[in-house]
């Protein structure tokens, strides 16, 4: 395989899509995804869009993933951005297309739609909400010449009105909610002294901007159409003649980019960011071939454009990884050769110790892909591999089609852009947790190796690693980590339920549950916080609503734990039994057994569950050489429940 030449595919254009739609070929569909996400222009998209209905009327076999209930509402005319919304969202699916059922709002009435708790937006019982607030609003009254304070506090006020409404359609609905901001002035007016006052159009509008942002709750996500008018050209993002006469917000192109985001948004609810960076060398992280060049040869470093243009790259991988984002190599070198500037050149920005997985060998690319992912324990979907071979990258999509993949050109001087701008590894959050988990993807190396070492014996493998753990109740600090795995967690979950952080947070307070996180360290490092359970209570019968654990910790006991902490906390709600449900996955196989593992016995299987059940009385703790703190528990007690 390592000795194939592939040629990389040229991505499909609206003339193949068209080709396509006439033969009624069911290829149509994922040519059309790729054509709707690489569409520049509206009458591309559009015609897209048409393209798509014809698709449908024509009976041509397509798989639906999902379906979005998305209701738009704001104080412009909403069409034909409702048809952008729709193509555009739909192509976000990864393997098939989301249907989208959308609810178009009237011009310019979102304030009274949002505020009847009786009108259509909440009897359409949306899922996402995207609203655009009029721009006309966001204005400051005063004079150029009143007081910074004055000017702020309008600032903060204009954004507040614009939080409000999406608290109140939140709280009504249940639904996220996805709000636009507002675009940067672009008229001369005031001149130059528009940047010394906070009233000028473009200071005030950047203001509140800034406040939209910083005070927007977690199920508030901003669609940033300040950046993309920014990013375009923002003289090229309005249409006066369009304004007048059709009350359109956006210039025609200009929403393509706005419905792009949209879509991006919504893919963020239902799909996590990417965890892992896997990295060719040569030609990639540095000019040259280690191998050939030797490291006296290669280029890196800020003596010359090309060597600068690598360093940079280096340096936006290291931003990744600063916010967790796990950096793989993966290599067809020999390993001395490959290592050797990591450990020596002094203008490397990246070195061995930023490095989880370093695979330099001459295997397959695609084989090295898939001994990365079972090393760090993650998910193949899980990793995004770079490379400047569109024959590697092809190989790679072959072989490993889970895998994402960035084919970088000719230039290095794009390489940085490139990757930032692939939105692999944009998060909805950033926690405590992230930070670390390069870190700790390294510590589970470690513990990998300390295991190889102690042969078969795996007790006393346990009992070497000194392991601590913190059992506690949700707390409000740890509401995004706990949503975040929530999201994310495919394989160690037995019921794949999702929640956002806003359903997190309500669980706080919520008594008709019990639910807890687990940390979990050793003496290689702090693992953070591995496994959430939430449980529901009724009468005398708890119910496993949600139980998840990071694949970092699989067979170091903790699920035990888990079960101990259950029991334990069902006694003092009065509970005789807990049930747990096991809903299949594709993904979630390796939990199939965990119940009847913990001693649960079987009450029901059907194809779509198996049902399990625990005798909360006749349960003995399992033992287990992990050492549990509950200091940050409470007392559990009925009362405090």
């Amino acid at each position: 395989m390592s000795g194939e030449t592939v040629t990389a595919p040229t991505r499909p254009g609206t003339g193949n899509v068209r080709e396509l739609l006439a033969a009624r070929d069911t290829a149509f569909w994922p040519a059309l995804r790729e054509a709707t996400r690489n569409a520049q222009d509206f009458s591309e998209a559009l015609s897209l869009a048409t393209m798509r209905k014809k698709a449908v009327r024509a009976g041509i076999p397509v798989m639906i993933d999902k379906t979005i209930r998305l209701a738009v509402v704001g104080g412009s005319s909403l069409y034909p951005l409702n048809e952008l919304l729709e193509q555009t969202i739909g192509a976000a699916s990864a393997t098939g297309w989301w249907q989208v059922e959308l609810w178009k709002g009237d011009y310019d009435n979102y304030i009274a739609e949002t505020l009847d708790p009786e009108s259509e937006l909440y009897a359409f019982k949306p899922e996402v909400i995207f609203l655009i607030p009029s721009s006309q609003r966001c204005v400051y009254q005063g004079a150029l010449t009143d007081s910074r304070e004055q000017q702020q506090t309008a600032a903060l006020a204009a954004a507040e009105d614009v939080l409000a409404l999406c608290r109140t359609a939140h709280e009504r609905s249940g639904a996220e909610i996805v709000v636009a901001n507002f675009m940067p002035a672009v008229d001369f007016d005031p001149g130059p002294y528009r940047v010394r006052t906070l009233g000028s159009d473009w200071n005030f509008r950047r203001a509140v901007n800034l406040e939209l942002g910083l005070n927007a709750p977690s199920y508030v996500h901003i669609c940033d159409a300040e950046f993309l008018a920014t990013r375009r050209g923002a003289v090229n993002c309005y249409d006066a003649r369009a304004w007048f006469e059709t009350k359109q917000l956006y210039a025609s192109d200009f929403a393509v980019d706005i419905a792009r985001e949209v879509a991006a948004i919504v893919r963020s609810l239902h799909k996590p960011s990417k965890k892992v960076l896997a990295l060719d060398l040569d030609n990639t992280l540095w000019g040259g071939v280690i191998g050939d060049d030797g490291m006296a040869g290669i280029e890196i470093g800020g003596t010359h454009a090309r060597g600068e243009a690598f360093k940079q790259f280096q340096l936006a991988i290291a931003s990744l990884a600063k916010r967790g984002v796990v950096l793989a190599v993966c290599s067809k070198n020999d390993y001395k050769n490959a290592a050797e500037p990591f450990e020596k050149h002094p203008e490397m920005v990246l070195r061995l110790s930023d490095i989880a997985c370093f695979k330099a060998n001459w295997e397959p690319k695609s084989e090295n892909l898939r001994r990365i992912a079972d090393e760090l324990n993650l998910g193949l979907d899980s990793i995004v591999f770079v490379d400047d071979n569109p024959a590697e990258i092809e190989i790679v999509n072959q072989f490993v089609p889970e895998i994402e993949t960035i084919h970088l050109g000719p230039d290095p001087a794009e390489y940085a852009s490139q990757l930032l701008n692939s939105r692999f590894f944009e998060p909805r959050s950033i926690t405590a947790d992230d930070l670390k988990r390069g870190e700790q993807y390294q510590q589970q190396a470690a513990r990998a190796q300390a295991m190889s070492s102690s042969g078969t014996d795996m007790e006393s493998y346990l009992g070497s690693l000194d392991m601590h753990s913190t059992i506690s109740e949700f707390t409000a600090v740890d509401v995004p980590r706990i949503s975040q795995l929530i999201n994310k967690s495919n394989q160690f979950n037995v019921t794949t339920r999702r929640r956002t952080e806003a359903e997190v947070e309500a669980l706080l307070t919520d008594k008709s549950h019990y639910a807890f996180s687990v940390r979990l360290a050793d003496k290689f490092g702090d693992n953070g916080l591995i496994s959430v359970v939430i449980v529901a209570v009724e009468a005398e019968t708890a119910t496993v609503d949600t139980w998840l654990m990071s694949c970092r910790v699989l067979k170091r006991q903790m699920e035990d734990e888990v079960v101990n902490e259950m029991v334990r906390l069902a006694k003092l709600r009065g509970c005789s039994s807990i049930v747990g449900h096991y809903l299949p996955t594709e993904k979630n196989g390796m939990v199939r057994d965990l119940f009847p593992r913990m001693g649960f016995t079987l009450v029901e299987e059907t194809p779509e569950r198996t049902t399990w059940r625990l005798d909360v009385n006749a349960f003995t703790p399992h033992p287990t050489h992990i050492r549990i703190d509950r200091r940050a528990y409470p007392t559990n007690s009925p009362e405090s429940l």
